[in-house]
């Protein structure tokens, strides 16, 4: 019987992905991105954020130079926006410290910010042609399957076993289709749920398979119930606008714009006039929107408002009004954008309220 390593590429040159945009390209800026871009978020999402960041930020320089809203406008509904965040700044470390050339040593490329172990391989690996070990979750769930490797790959010890058999597989030559091989096995074929051990080139020494074991293996995350916190969001609107606010540097939505948070139980008006030196008219509740993030559940009640009277605490910096179709192309939270459209989409079959110097009109 071949290597694991020989059915793997001759798998790949076969059957593996050979189309997509970040394939075609020995850019290291372009695959970097594509790198990051593909952290725990599926290819097909992946594709047109790609393409529309790389013609928008088509090199090191220009990412560094752009500013952090722009980045996250051209990230907004990716998701995991600390990436994006990590990304700007290992630019700027680039530039600053590399001449605008990524390094082509892995261990170099590790020290950048959000750049680990895995990512820095494998960006070294499809650019320069380097020799080393990729280990992202997809090629975590091949090798526990294959070589029959239990616990959960997120604990220390368990990620040790898996990097060191990572090592022990790699060829002497074809590294680039041998790591691409492993990553198209992982995304198309040694699946999750329902695996295609029948397509699988490595499928007759298979350990999880030959003993019955592919559905417990890679062993699960510890099962941990998520906490739930509930919050209002405020949609608080002015001549056919509405405010939005810039979210604190760090924590979840970092650095984009937002729509007003406040506790449930809080007095919506209070709310306003404390924080905002703005008299709101409110209005009926929309109905509660959940959305799951990796630590915890958000539950948002949306609370429509409309803005009466103002202070200059209004145009503070950090807030900025928006029409609804505007904001909707601004570096907001995908849960938030989402809410935004549906109550475009239900104002334009029904009437809606609009505040209008300081009275309230039904239009």
């Amino acid at each position: 019987m071949k290597s694991f390593a020989a059915r793997l590429i001759a798998w790949q040159r076969a059957h593996g992905r050979h189309d997509l945009p970040w394939q075609r390209t020995r850019d290291a800026y372009r695959i970097w991105l594509s790198e990051i871009m593909l952290q725990q978020t599926q290819v097909a999402t992946v594709i047109p954020y790609y393409r529309r960041f790389v013609e928008a930020l088509p090199d090191v320089g220009a990412l560094a130079a752009a500013p952090i809203d722009h980045v996250l406008q051209l990230w907004s509904g990716l998701g995991y926006y600390r990436r994006a965040h990590l990304m700007h700044r290992a630019a700027q470390a680039v530039v600053a410290q590399h001449g605008g050339v990524l390094p082509r040593d892995p261990e170099e490329l590790a020290q950048l910010p959000g750049i680990g172990r895995s990512t820095a391989a494998a960006l070294a690996i499809s650019a320069h042609g380097a020799r080393a070990a990729i280990l992202d979750g997809n090629v975590k769930r091949v090798l526990a399957r294959h070589e029959g490797i239990a616990g959960y790959p997120g604990t220390p010890r368990v990620e040790r076993v898996l990097w060191a058999r990572a090592e022990a597989l790699l060829p002497t030559r074809d590294i680039a289709t041998y790591t691409q091989a492993l990553m198209d096995l992982g995304a198309t074929v040694c699946l999750r749920a329902a695996p295609r051990c029948a397509a699988c080139p490595v499928a007759p020494d298979c350990r999880a398979r030959g003993g019955g074991r592919i559905d417990a293996l890679p062993t699960p995350r510890p099962s941990k119930a998520l906490p739930t916190r509930a919050l209002k969001v405020l949609i608080i609107e002015h001549a056919g606008e509405v405010l939005l606010v810039r979210r604190p540097p760090t924590g979840i939505w970092a650095g984009l714009w937002s729509l007003p948070e406040m506790d449930t139980a809080a007095d919506v008006a209070k709310h306003c006039r404390k924080n905002f030196g703005a008299e709101v008219t409110v209005h009926e509740p929309l109905a509660v929107a959940e959305h799951a993030l990796t630590h915890f559940r958000l539950k948002l009640t949306p609370q429509p408002c409309s803005l009466r009277q103002w202070s200059a605490r209004v145009e503070e910096p950090g807030r900025i009004w928006l029409s609804i179709a505007d904001a909707e192309g601004a570096a907001l939270p995908a849960p938030i954008k989402n809410l935004l459209r549906s109550l475009k989409q239900s104002r334009a079959h029904r009437p809606s309220i609009r505040a209008r110097g300081n009275r309230v009109t039904l239009t």
